[in-house]
């Protein structure tokens, strides 16, 4: 991480952000997205994201398209291990894996990938603050620096038919996700998606903690909006897809020390 002045009248201390890393081998890259998926889980095991059964996390293979990385149902998110993935194709054929797959998983996460080439990685969780602000059936606002990372960026499934079970429920979906980094499912819970493992993670982690402000400011009282032309200008310092991947590191680095069989 580098520090450099920039020349200008007045020196500024600009920040240079690492970007996400490159690899000249696919079987590089594959374990590099299995790890990060792995240690997400985690993540989301350490702050209490876990709902049962309930919850995936998904990731494109870098090799083949239109197969993807998940977790095995009914395994509990903080206690898998980068083998314990399995890997789907767009069938829901399962490739590699002895275990069953999240039929609601296959359902949502292959419609997704399907729509957005551009996305490599899908979270989804059924967390507390997320599930209890998609009850109220309407977009977040932009109270917080935080919070703007989402500002006209994030789209209402505004709708509740049950458990998604057929691909054409999860196409629905993917068509109101639209491009957007993320969708509230109302009565269901928060989707995010991102370029890498680490930004769809990340999003999904600063999302559930922006519903969670919003719940509390509106309970104290009457939030204070920023306006629409800072709200637009915070969107583009903090909601980049390189510091959605920048801000997971830590967490990965965190996690993998407490936590290190996460990798095996």
């Amino acid at each position: 991480m580098k520090y450099f002045l920039t020349p200008n009248k007045k020196p500024k201390m600009k920040l240079q952000i690492p970007t996400p890393p490159t690899f000249e081998k696919i079987e590089d890259e594959r374990r590099h997205r299995c790890q990060r998926l792995a240690a997400a889980f985690r993540l989301f095991a350490y702050f209490g994201f876990d709902e049962g059964v309930a919850g995936h996390i998904t990731a494109r293979d870098p090799e083949f398209s239109d197969h993807f990385w998940v977790n095995p149902f009914g395994v509990y998110f903080g206690h898998i291990k980068v083998s314990d993935l399995i890997l789907v194709n767009d069938k829901g054929e399962i490739i590699k894996g002895n275990r069953p797959i999240n039929r609601a998983a296959f359902a949502i996460h292959s419609q997704v990938h399907s729509a957005r080439p551009d996305v490599v990685a899908a979270a989804h969780a059924h967390s507390i603050y997320g599930k209890t602000w998609s009850t109220l059936g309407k977009l977040l606002d932009p109270l917080t620096q935080d919070s703007c990372s989402f500002y006209q960026d994030h789209a209402l499934f505004d709708d509740y038919t049950g458990v998604v079970l057929e691909t054409s429920e999860g196409k629905r979906i993917a068509e109101t996700l639209a491009y957007k980094k993320a969708i509230i499912l109302r009565n269901h819970g928060l989707l995010t998606v991102g370029q890498t493992v680490d930004e769809a993670a990340w999003w999904f982690i600063t999302m559930e903690r922006s519903c969670q402000v919003q719940l509390m400011a509106e309970a104290a009282g009457k939030p204070i909006l920023i306006d629409h032309e800072n709200a637009k200008l915070a969107a583009s310092q903090v909601g980049t897809h390189s510091l959605g991947w920048f801000c997971f590191q830590s967490l990965y680095e965190m996690i993998i020390k407490k936590q290190p069989d996460c990798l095996e």
